[in-house]
């Protein structure tokens, strides 16, 4: 009957617009009708255990679920449920009479523009990254809490689809490597779970399992108008959906990996968390990233026919194996640091900074989105920017560094550290966690800090509010590294591009294990 039917909608006369030719995209769970203008998605009447379409009410509702999800953010592209009427032979589209199925009409775009398409040309940029960590931050903080009586969200429900990966894996391979890595993981998984129970709960507790998006990666992201839409949530299975927003954004940082983005990857994270400020929960990330790479791992073996040829079987298998291999990466012993950058505003600290999230993972800390996360824009007793409010600022740092670390993740400091008992206090804190510390001393030309601090303002965009005179006043009462800074400092010129690649070969030959 569906494709009777998918085959009778073909017929430019039935719709209220231009059609410029017909398309038909099928997946496992749908068809999508491409017409130009509009697409129009049609829900398979099946039942895969994860989802069941097989009621016309059902699908109704998943339709309406998938437009009320997807709205959330989208603006023009999720459009309107239309019922399908008359009959297979002669269906109209939002006729009277008795329904026969419904359709999820949308905005059609061109398939070019999908963020993994633009990834395969070598076309994604960070800028691309970073709008995306903006739009998932803003989605998650304004995104429903799931109810603490609601049983999704609790450690247990949180390991049960962990523990069905390994079992559903299992007896789809024989390989005795295979098997023993698998064993393996699983172990680590088991574990992980158990250091972390606590920190499970504590997440449920304090509000951080939402209505999530469920599946964001490249793929469901695409460029519209010049800007990144991400698109494509699950609608039709709630603990997908109704999870920690740690697991959502896991994906997203996994498929980037996988794609051999692992820079892109660490700057969507770390920019991430300095949009939601939510550190706490970062020793879940790659529990959650392995989950998810080994979900990916089951599907390639699931995708596999019953009556596979060698040559299949074996691309199958590789592709399984990539997916293995990137779960068992998320379970290395990390190699931490602390390293705090020490220079006046506007000398190019931040850029600095962020080389080091890309190149070697660290987590970027900033004064100025701290200091605006503890105070807002005013405070009490002389403003943000008063004596007691740094000593509250830099404390503040040192305390989530000191997360950041024992969760498992080096650390960058982007402050100005100008006072030595602001260097002493980082360096404390770096001993506190047994983390190697390194204070990086920021240095361009006079003319180089004015010419970036101009663009700067004019920009408007970045949380400093530095100006001219503050630099001059930093300059002039500035402590310098002593003798004994100096032996774990590394000089930086950061207009010079040869002398940022010196410093990322530098800590790596200080820490073999980046």
């Amino acid at each position: 009957m569906s494709q009777s039917l998918i085959a009778a909608l073909q017929n430019p006369a039935l719709y209220p617009h231009p059609v410029e030719g017909f398309q038909v995209i099928e997946t496992h769970i749908s068809w999508v009708l491409l017409t130009g203008p509009y697409a129009y998605k049609i829900k398979k009447p099946v039942n895969f255990g994860f989802l069941d379409f097989t009621s016309l009410p059902a699908r109704e509702h998943f339709c309406r679920e998938e437009l009320r999800l997807n709205q959330r953010l989208t603006s023009d592209l999720y459009l309107d449920v239309l019922p399908i009427t008359g009959s297979v032979e002669a269906p109209q589209l939002g006729g009277d009479g008795e329904v026969i199925e419904y359709a999820l009409k949308m905005r059609q775009f061109p398939q070019s523009q999908l963020l993994s398409t633009l990834q395969a040309n070598g076309e994604l940029t960070p800028s691309h990254i970073d709008e995306m960590a903006r739009q998932i931050a803003e989605f998650h903080i304004n995104a429903p809490h799931v109810p603490q009586e609601h049983a999704l969200g609790a450690p247990e429900s949180v390991m049960a689809p962990v523990l069905q990966n390994f079992e559903q894996i299992r007896p789809l391979i024989s390989d005795k490597a295979d098997l023993q890595q698998l064993d393996a993981l699983q172990a680590w998984a088991e574990s992980s779970f158990e250091r972390l129970k606590d920190l499970f709960a504590q997440r449920k507790a304090a509000g951080f399992i939402r209505e999530c998006h469920g599946d964001i990666h490249l793929g469901n992201a695409t460029l519209i108008d010049g800007k990144v839409v991400i698109f494509d949530c699950i609608e039709f299975n709630e603990p997908f959906r109704l999870t920690d927003v740690y697991a959502d954004i896991a994906f997203l940082a996994m498929d980037l990996e996988d794609r051999g983005l692992k820079s892109l990857s660490r700057r969507f994270i770390s920019q991430y968390l300095e949009l939601t400020g939510d550190y706490q929960g970062l020793e879940l990330l790659n529990f959650y990233k392995a989950y998810r790479a080994l979900v990916r791992a089951k599907v390639a073996l699931f995708s596999l026919p019953e009556h596979a040829d060698p040559v299949q079987r074996a691309s199958t298998l590789r592709q399984y194996r990539n997916y293995a291999n990137l779960a068992e990466s998320y379970s290395a012993i990390p190699s931490r640091f602390l390293v705090i950058t020490h220079g006046v505003s506007a000398v190019g600290k931040s850029h600095v900074a962020m080389r080091l999230v890309e190149a070697l993972g660290a987590i970027r800390l900033r004064s100025d989105v701290e200091r605006k996360r503890l105070f807002g824009k005013h405070s009490e007793n002389g403003g943000i920017y008063s004596a007691d409010a740094s000593v509250a600022t830099y404390t503040h740092l040192h305390q989530l560094a000191d997360n950041v670390l024992r969760a498992g993740f080096p650390v960058v400091i982007d402050a100005t550290y100008l006072k030595r008992e602001q260097r002493d206090a980082a360096a404390k804190a770096a001993e506190a966690s047994g983390a190697p510390f390194l204070i990086l001393d920021c240095n361009a030309p006079q003319a180089v800090i004015a010419g970036w601090l101009a663009q700067r303002q004019a920009q408007n965009v970045d949380p400093s509010d530095a100006t001219i005179e503050v630099i001059e006043a930093q300059q002039a009462h500035r402590e310098a590294l002593g003798a004994d800074e100096i032996l774990r400092s590394k000089r930086v010129e950061t207009n010079n591009s040869s002398d940022l690649d010196g410093l990322v070969a530098h800590i790596r030959q200080r820490l073999p294990g980046l």
